[in-house]
């Protein structure tokens, strides 16, 4: 039989299915899936407020803040994928929010370890004598003859515009996307040059290299003197959440665009590999969820102060010569 004569189910040309028609056509299967994935999504949800709480309660005015913001990066990423599973139409807006939330815990993090050793002001006086590094990924970890930076002032600030312009950027461009769907200009599966799609998304995939630098270069700086707070699984949570998120998500869809994941009603190979990116990142982000809160639910006492015989207080240093 020829090929070409074989008819193809409508909804696999067509636009997501709406949520009355997932509902609908759910069979046994379906429906545990579904309701074990949405009650995971709603247990993080409620982990996050309670460990809220506790944060308000017990911790220092200056580190609630961006302690909230950080332990709400898995929590509202699996609350956003819930809702891109039971809605379809909804997910590139479920994912935009996603994407802004988490563009701002990149800030975020990095003012955390700020916070966690004493606020701009200690940091600059237990780092006088030191310098950065910033021969580190994701930017710059294959140039190592890099000059190290000495640590002042101005290169804090650097550091932290580096950061701040992907949150702020990453709304403004979410916002001109949204403008510019409205108008039938922006399709996430348009790959042509004259798409707005093809000229946004690398262009934001910029800024989001030279936001984690920043992070990674802090990091490396400060994990001997925050290991006692545990900072080096919390930098692993928050990578693993960069990378489930973004590239496990990017991953996904591009091979849904590609055809290579079948289409099943009333899924459309798009549609479906965006469904199956959103089931997978509601279990990953429960996960997380759990994970951060033993990470981050603790006494925070001040950091002890630093000596240079004591190993587990000292700053990252740099030879002299370098």
């Amino acid at each position: 039989m020829d090929g070409s004569n074989r008819t193809i189910h409508p909804s696999c040309t067509g636009k997501p299915p709406v949520a009355i028609d997932i509902i609908l056509q759910l069979d046994i299967f379906g429906i545990i899936l579904y309701s074990v994935l949405t009650f995971m999504a709603a247990v993080s949800m409620l982990v996050y407020i309670e460990e809220c709480i506790y944060i308000y309660r017990k911790v220092p005015s200056n580190k609630k803040s961006v302690i909230i913001w950080v332990n709400g990066a898995a929590p509202v990423i699996g609350t956003m994928s819930c809702l891109g599973m039971w809605i379809p139409r909804a997910t590139m807006f479920t994912d935009m929010a996603s994407a802004c939330y988490f563009a701002i815990v990149v800030f975020k993090f990095l003012i955390l370890m700020l916070e966690e050793v004493g606020g701009d002001e200690a940091f600059l006086r237990r780092a006088g004598k030191h310098k950065l590094r910033i021969s580190t990924g994701p930017c710059c970890c294959c140039c190592p003859c890099l000059p190290h930076v000495a640590i002042t002032r101005r290169s804090l600030f650097l550091l932290k515009l580096g950061s701040f312009q992907f949150a702020l950027l990453k709304i403004v461009f979410t916002i001109l996307s949204i403008v510019l769907w409205t108008n039938g200009n922006f399709d996430l599966a348009d790959l042509e040059i004259t798409g707005a799609a093809i000229w946004i998304n690398p262009f934001v995939g910029v800024l989001t290299i030279i936001a984690l630098w920043p992070v990674a270069i802090m990091f490396m700086h400060l994990r001997n003197t925050l290991h006692s707070l545990k900072i080096i699984p919390k930098y692993a949570m928050y990578q693993l959440v960069l990378v489930l998120s973004q590239l496990q998500s990017a991953i996904i869809n591009i091979l849904a665009m590609n055809g290579t994941i079948a289409c099943t009603p009333p899924f459309s190979s798009q549609a479906r590999g965006y469904s199956m990116s959103q089931q997978l990142l509601i279990l990953e982000m429960f996960i997380i969820t759990l994970v951060t809160r033993l990470l981050y639910r603790r006494q925070y006492d001040p950091l002890p102060i630093e000596h240079d015989d004591n190993e587990n207080t000292k700053m990252v240093t740099v030879p002299e010569n370098a």
